[in-house]
Parts: structure tokens; C-alpha cells; sequence
């Protein structure tokens, strides 16, 4: 399905996100150890994650501007030596307050990776073959799951918290050199001579597209519901349901083994039967795991590791088909800016749901996290909102063999 140029980029821009997700991932599980060590709420645990997103989701607006005026290549090493110094500026961090920093330098460069990796995969692949590519892409948090937290915690737990970011940032900065040396220049999206327009057009284009309008809204909704959950799995596990520091790496070797399975697969159903269809069962399903995962109590491990597995195969699952679907809705001219407002808005959408998340739950006198529960319900509310904005969302892309007149009110307006 994939030439050996096209899989040897893929698996670069894989190892990219590897990195990032790593490095976005490892939060949660360190939250245990973090609340312990700066004796910090849950309030201010959850501004250690909300700040990363929401600095991302700034840099993402700002990229907005600019991205589609470079190579895209050039923007990415840009963005991710950026990210490499980040991630070794929290591992020398010192305190909560620095480290609150670091988190937020690192969200500057990191929020626009995600958005550049995924206008370069719609570059270089076609629609019709974008769910099974945007499945490779998908594996990374896989191999995160997998390799990467569980590495990360071993280095915590037999180190310090500080060891996953120094290794996280050195790794990430020989990978600047894999990305100098291997990646090939993507200009297709400067070949088209475009007359100078002002700044703002960029942001008109978008607020005059219904189309990509109900896009950002489709996104925002989706990450809304799923980071109420996230930020607080790992403590809820340890508070909540009986499971030990040293047992955590389990829960993502777990989830990582199945979806390095499913990911590829769910991939191919995109393609095969279309992003919308795979969206909503995938969005129906992950409700369950919603649930049980709010309300558990005392609960066997093994219970335990395959309702976290369910839950990430499932919540994972999803977000292929909605990304395929989201970059579709743009043109590759457009493309960079469209998902780096796409990329701010996700960042924004999972600060705010972090940040009112910490608000909500409380830590109970006996360790208990309190009102996870309420957290549940406004995830399982926001997916059905998800659902809905995902029918009224049209892939431009694929409507080639439309007139028009056919796409017209879908397409791109000139503004």
C-alpha cells in the first residue's frame, strides 16, 4: 500500500510522535510520585498538565501565521530541537514552580509537532489512503504505551523524576539529526504561486468555511470529554482502585499491546468504510470504558488492566478516523495553518477540561480522589456532542469527482 520512501517517512514522523506523546504521557503516571514529593493538590497537579496545553494551544494559534510559508521540513526541526530543549529544561528543574515552566516552554514547540506531522502525512498520501497512514502514526502511542512510559517509570522509580525527561530530550535531539538527514523537502504546498495577503486571512478563511468551522468544533469536543478522563487515570488507579505505583507500567504496556494491533486495523476500516461510520462506533464504544473507569473501586488487577486496555484501544481507535476526517476538510495550500488552528484548538479544549477536571475532584481524608465520577458524566456528554458534529462534516477531498457546484459549499471560500 506504501512505496518505501512513503514508509520510511511514516516511520519517522511515528518516532516523532513517539517522542512527543512520551513526553505529554509521562505526567500522569509521575502524578502519585509529583503530588508526594511537592506536596501539591490535585488542583495544581492538574496545572502542571494544563500548562503544556495550554502553551501549545497559544503556539498552535501563532503557527497559524506562518507554517504554510516554510518547508515543512524546515518547521519541523525547527519546532522539535525546540521541543528536545524544552523537555531537558523540566528535567533540570528543580521545583513545582520551575517545573510548571519547563512544562510550558516544552508546550510551546510541542503543540505544533502533532499539527505538522499530520499536514505532512496529508501531503504525502492521498484520502483514500490517509485512515490506514494515519493508523502508522497511531502506533506511536502504542510503542509509548509499550516502551516508552514504562522505560520512563522505570528511570523515575529507580532514579528520579528527572531521569524520563533527560533521557526524553536527548533522545529527541538525535532524532534532529534522523530528521536533517532523511526527511525530504515538502514544498508541494508552496508550488502554487499565491498573491501576498495579509495576516488575517488566515483566520477569515477559516471563520468563513462552515465546513472547517464545525470541524474545530468537532475536535474540541472530542479532547474536551477525553482529558476530563486522563490526567487523573493513573492517580484514580492508585487512590481509587488499589493499584500500586510500581504496577502502573502494566496499565500502559497493556493498553500499548492491543492498540499497536488495533490502531493498523481501525486504520483500514476508515478507508474501507468510511471515517464516519468507524468515528461513531468507535465514540459509542468508548462510552463503556468511560464509565466503569469513573466509578471503579477496589478492583482486581487483572479487572483492572483489561478495562484500561479496552479503554485506550477504544478512545485511541476514534481519533484515527476523526483526524483523517478533520485534515480532509482543508487543501494542501492551506493545509499547515488549518492544523496548526486545529492542533491550538485540541491543546485549548484538553487545558480547559484538565484545569476544570482538578477543580471537580478532591482528594478525600484517606487519599480517596473524591467526584471522579462527575468527571465521567461530562465525558460521556461530550462525546455525544462529538457524534453529532462529525455527521455535518465534509471531506473536500474526497468529493473529487463532484462538479463545482456539487462541493462549492464545502470548499475553501476566497475571502
Amino acid at each position: 500500500m506504501f512505496s518505501k520512501q512513503e514508509k520510511i517517512l511514516l516511520g519517522i514522523l511515528a518516532t516523532i510522535q513517539f517522542s512527543s506523546i512520551v513526553d505529554f504521557m509521562i505526567m500522569m503516571p509521575l502524578g502519585p510520585q509529583l503530588m508526594r514529593m511537592f506536596a501539591i493538590t490535585p488542583h495544581q497537579f492538574g496545572l502542571l498538565v494544563s500548562s503544556y496545553t495550554f502553551s501549545a494551544s497559544i503556539s498552535g494559534f501563532l503557527a497559524s501565521f506562518f507554517v504554510d510559508k516554510f518547508d515543512r521540513k524546515t518547521s519541523l526541526l525547527f519546532f522539535f530541537f525546540g521541543f528536545a530543549i524544552g523537555t531537558i529544561a523540566c528535567a533540570l528543574s528543580p521545583n513545582y514552580e520551575l517545573l510548571l515552566t519547563a512544562r510550558g516552554l516544552t508546550g510551546i514547540f510541542g503543540g505544533v509537532l502533532s499539527s505538522l506531522v499530520l499536514s505532512i502525512v496529508s501531503d504525502a498520501i492521498s484520502y483514500e489512503r490517509r485512515g490506514s497512514a494515519m493508523g502508522v502514526i497511531m502506533t506511536s502511542f502504542s510503542m509509548a504505551s509499550i516502551l516508552g512510559v514504562p522505560f520512563s517509570l522505570f528511570l523515575a522509580n529507580e532514579f528520579s523524576w528527572h531521569a524520563p525527561f533527560t533521557f526524553l530530550g536527548v533522545l529527541s535531539l538525535l532524532l534532529c539529526f534522523v530528521i536533517w538527514k532523511y526527511v525530504p523537502e515538502m514544498r508541494v504546498h508552496l508550488l502554487e504561486k499565491r498573491e501576498k495577503e495579509p495576516i488575517h486571512r488566515v483566520l477569515t478563511r477559516i471563520i468563513h468555511n462552515q465546513n472547517q468551522r464545525r470541524a474545530l468544533f468537532f475536535m474540541a469536543a472530542v479532547m474536551f470529554g477525553h482529558f476530563a478522563i486522563i490526567p487523573f487515570l493513573s492517580p484514580s488507579l492508585v487512590a481509587n482502585v488499589g493499584m500500586t505505583e510500581q504496577q502502573l507500567p502494566l496499565m500502559y504496556m497493556a493498553g500499548g499491546l492491543c492498540t499497536i494491533f488495533s490502531s493498523p486495523f481501525i486504520g483500514r476500516l476508515a478507508d474501507r468504510f468510511g471515517k464516519h461510520k468507524i468515528f461513531l462506533w468507535g465514540a459509542l464504544i468508548t462510552i463503556l470504558p468511560y464509565w466503569v473507569i469513573t466509578h471503579m473501586g477496589q478492583t482486581p488487577l487483572w479487572l483492572t488492566l483489561a478495562i484500561c486496555a479496552f479503554f485506550f484501544v477504544s478512545s485511541g481507535g476514534r481519533m484515527i478516523p476523526a483526524t483523517a476526517l478533520v485534515s480532509g476538510t482543508s487543501l494542501p495550500q492551506n493545509r499547515g495553518s488549518f492544523m496548526s488552528i486545529v492542533s491550538c484548538v485540541q491543546q485549548m479544549a484538553a487545558a480547559v477540561s484538565s484545569y476544570i477536571a482538578g477543580l471537580i475532584i478532591t482528594t478525600g481524608p484517606n487519599g480517596h480522589l473524591d467526584n471522579y465520577n462527575v468527571v465521567g458524566y461530562i465525558a460521556v456528554v461530550f462525546t455525544f456532542v462529538a457524534i453529532y458534529l462529525s455527521r455535518r462534516i465534509h471531506a473536500i477531498e474526497s468529493a473529487t469527482t463532484k462538479t463545482e457546484a456539487d462541493t462549492a459549499h464545502i470548499g475553501e471560500p476566497v475571502v
